[in-house]
């Protein structure tokens, strides 16, 4: 879409009048088209299939151990307030006769997280399309974050973090198998090569 087309670019301008400010103005004559550039990349989750993308890469392989990717950044947005929240996303699995590569989890996370969110919910989408798309024993998912609105507006806490989880089968049902992705996920890998 042509930046001067794009009408996220005319509510900038509006917005941007409404604070008291001078859209015209240098500094900000550009910023409508930013906004509008920005806002198209921080959503464009949207246009994206989480369930394709893990088909794209689903392979049939007898394997039925844990497969764990951890610590996968995210920034997403608040449907609430427009401001960022953003954290550490922690997915597990174990297989039951299919596996996915292993950057295809990354990339749900980040499907779910270029969206409108809330944390709740997009900890509930990723274990839900891995369960819906792989058909596995079980599905566990953490997600860590630091959000914005709770430090820059309202209660103002600077030193907080919200934590989400949603198990799915054996992570739900055995207590070994929550326990055993709970502590991977605690273990730090620093060093690494």
């Amino acid at each position: 879409m042509n930046g001067s087309d794009d009408p996220i670019r005319g509510l900038v301008g509006s917005l941007l009048k409404e604070l008291g400010e001078d859209p015209g103005r240098d500094g900000l004559e550009r910023t409508p088209d930013r906004v509008a550039r920005s806002m198209r990349y921080l959503t464009q989750g949207y246009a994206l299939d989480p369930a394709r993308t893990l088909n794209e890469a689903r392979f049939d392989v007898s394997y039925d151990e844990m497969v764990l990717v951890k610590d996968i950044e995210f920034y997403s947005l608040c449907e609430h307030h427009l401001l960022p929240f953003f954290g550490r996303a922690h997915v597990a699995y174990v297989p039951d006769g299919h596996v996915v590569g292993l950057s295809k989890i990354p990339r749900l996370v980040e499907i779910f997280a270029r969206r409108l969110q809330v944390q709740e919910r997009m900890t509930t989408e990723i274990a839900d399309t891995i369960d819906r798309v792989l058909a596995p024993k079980g599905v566990g998912v953490v997600l860590e974050a630091r959000h914005l609105c709770m430090m820059m507006r309202g209660i103002q806490q600077q030193n907080n973090f919200a934590i989400t989880s949603a198990m799915r089968g054996e992570f739900q049902q055995d207590p070994k198998t929550r326990a055993e992705f709970m502590n991977l996920i605690r273990h730090r890998t620093d060093g690494l090569p």
